[in-house]
């Protein structure tokens, strides 16, 4: 399980599905969540005098999951590329991969999550990240627990890393006990829930609690980022486990939580069955998963970039770049767009981009409607296929990575004074010169102003702005020196905007926009 404090959130090893009506089969058995047997065991529903019989009722079907996985690492062999690294294990002499600190090995690593049963043969849902490990792990052997303590051999059927979804299949031929998926949609803030899995290790576990939130964004931009909240106590290992309404369906997998600590404090995150269960079903059928995608890097509009912008609210999301070639770039979306409805649907915190692309098949035309420069514009795009997570992750940028760059002879890192600050941004600016461009490996046709240094009780450096990063415009005007700055911050104050865009370029990186804060 991994955790993540702020906008990200924690893999808890659980992930997340949905289906009004289940096609697996189910032989002659009866689910364990059948309606006649929870309307007998549930008093009223939504307020029952106690969890205990639902639970009896239900837990059969949920397991314990764990595995043995062989993880890629890389060797650590201080002698490697050196005439001595075989010595220690690595790749000996001048060349191969010792030369790159000795290549990849193999190490043994295990993992514990929780899975329900979803059908009388056998078949169980968990996470994804629940049978591979941080995203690498080479799946050696899946041992399925059963409630009773009886242990059976899996196997691995399927697996979804956008959606962090897996599916195995039990090597034996009793009927087991099993649930199905119920409708998410029907969902509401405030009505009971229960978990089951596996917190800890320590087996089968039951917690209660109420729905606090549906649909929730977590920050993350990732294409399924839409989760049930829930305040019931999700712990590591609880990964992959389901998520029951008073009904006794599965409306959800438990998959993450918010924590500060590593352990729970209430903020819980399960994916909704809506999304899980057309996955689930494809992933038993063999069938290829294809999604959406527009080749966009996006954010939500906060309240800075709205100000930054001069738009009353915050709504739609913004586009950061534009990837050549793909379906954005050949519609004309442009890097500063804000895009407001994507095929009829509107860009919300519950719906997002991603979200709503990723959900529309690859090759359909589709109307974008955006505002650029405060100009309502309708462009029309075709949606290409996604990218692979891995593909995805290559492409990754991080606006916190740190780069300390001399502009020169005798320069002395934060202590290159340059000109004085710009009080109202907090960056001191020079021009940037082919020099300066090549060190600081970008083309010697940029033009901008290099930041040499950054208050640091300013919103620039809150923001993650460093000495090194280059503006290439503000507010959509280019700027080549500290003067045109100057004038475009003083506009921005004349027209009571609280914040300034500018647009940066990192090295090795995108240009990237952030909205900075007047003061």
């Amino acid at each position: 399980m991994r955790y993540a404090y702020g906008v990200t959130s924690a893999l808890l090893l659980a992930g997340s599905a949905l289906t009004l009506v289940t096609g697996f089969p189910a032989g002659a058995q009866v689910a364990q969540n059948d309606s006649a047997q929870i309307a007998a065991v549930v008093p009223r529903v939504g307020a029952p005098a106690s969890f205990a019989d639902l639970t009896q009722q239900l837990q059969p079907a949920v397991v314990n999951i764990s595995t043995r996985q062989r993880v890629k690492v890389q060797n650590a062999n201080p002698f490697a590329g050196t005439p001595f690294g075989e010595l220690f294990g690595g790749q000996g002499g001048q060349g191969g991969q010792g030369g790159q600190g000795g290549g990849a090995q193999t190490r043994e690593a295990q993992s514990l999550g929780s899975g329900f049963v979803i059908s009388a043969d056998g078949y169980i849902v968990t996470n994804n990240h629940v049978i591979t490990a941080d995203g690498q792990g080479e799946v050696e052997s899946i041992t399925v627990t059963m409630t009773d303590g009886t242990d059976y051999p899996a196997k691995l059927v399927g697996k979804d890393a956008a959606s962090d979804l897996a599916v195995l299949k039990i090597v034996g031929t009793k009927p087991f006990p099993f649930v199905t998926f119920g409708d998410s949609r029907k969902a509401r803030v405030g009505d009971w829930v229960i978990a089951i899995g596996n917190p800890f290790g320590l087996g089968g576990t039951v917690t209660q609690g109420i729905i606090s939130a549906v649909y929730r964004n977590t920050g993350t931009g990732s294409a399924y980022d839409r989760y049930l909240q829930t305040d019931a106590s999700i712990n590591r290992g609880n990964s992959g486990g389901p998520m029951f309404d008073m009904r006794g369906n599965v409306i959800g997998i438990n998959n993450a939580i918010f924590s500060p600590t590593g352990g729970s404090v209430g903020i819980g995150f399960a994916i909704p069955a809506e999304t899980a269960a057309p996955i689930v079903e494809k992933l038993i059928k063999g069938v290829a998963i294809e999604r959406g995608y527009l080749g966009v890097r996006i954010q939500p509009l906060s309240d800075d970039l709205a100000a930054s912008l001069g738009l009353a609210k915050r709504r739609g999301e913004f586009i950061q770049s534009v990837e050549p070639g793909q379906g954005a770039a050949k519609a004309g979306l442009q890097a500063g767009d804000v895009v407001i409805s994507v095929d009829g649907k509107a860009v919300t915190p519950e719906q997002s981009l991603s979200f709503i692309v990723a959900n529309t098949v690859p090759g359909k035309h589709v109307p974008i409607d955006i505002i650029r420069n405060g100009q309502h514009l309708t462009l029309n795009a075709i949606v290409g296929k996604r990218p692979s997570e891995e593909d995805l992750a290559k492409q990754s940028f991080d606006p916190e990575q740190k780069d300390d760059e001399d502009f020169g002879p005798g320069s002395t890192g934060k202590q290159h004074a340059g000109p004085s600050i710009q009080q109202a941004l907090g960056v001191a600016v020079i021009p940037v010169t082919p020099q300066i461009a090549r060190q600081l490996g970008t083309s010697e046709d940029v033009h901008g102003v290099v930041i040499t240094e950054v208050d640091e009780s300013s919103d620039a450096a809150a923001k993650g702005l460093q000495r090194g990063d280059i503006i290439l415009s503000a507010n959509y005007k280019p700027v080549t020196n500290r003067a045109e700055l100057d004038a475009i911050v003083k506009q921005a104050k004349a027209e009571n905007r609280e914040a300034v865009l500018l647009r940066i370029q990192r090295r090795g990186q995108p240009a990237f926009y952030f909205p900075i804060r007047i003061r």
